[in-house]
């Protein structure tokens, strides 16, 4: 499956974004689905994800309660929807696919990946 992440730009703190993931080749609705950032001189960390029907989430604690994932398998995407950004929220964010692991926050549970979109958070 192919991935491709969009969505990401600039934007003042408290603005919102929302990145977008579609998907090409096979459906993502046997897919598990999270989103990663990596921060400039930073490693990649988990944001959040959801499974592959949509009825569990799971997001790292930075973000909870501001980024929210959903999916349309119809439409073959996946969303976040990023509120009340922050300067630390910047850095180019990556969508990735699981087959068997669940909205794991693991990186190495993932199969698949997009190219990431860059988002920054500046005033």
């Amino acid at each position: 499956v192919q991935l491709q992440a969009s969505g990401g730009g600039s934007v003042q703190p408290e603005g919102f974004l929302r990145l977008s993931c579609a998907a090409s080749g096979r459906t993502l609705s046997s897919y598990d689905m999270g989103w990663f950032r990596q921060a400039p001189g930073k490693e990649r960390e988990f944001v959040g994800a959801i499974s592959w029907g949509g009825g569990t989430t799971n997001y790292a604690d930075s973000v909870k309660g501001r980024f929210t994932i959903s999916r349309a398998n119809a439409k073959n995407t996946v969303n976040l929807q990023m509120n009340s950004l922050k300067p630390e929220d910047t850095g180019v964010y990556y969508c990735a696919a699981s087959s068997y692991s669940g909205p794991t926050a693991r990186s190495n549970q993932y199969e698949y990946w997009g190219q990431g979109t860059l988002v920054t958070v500046s005033s």
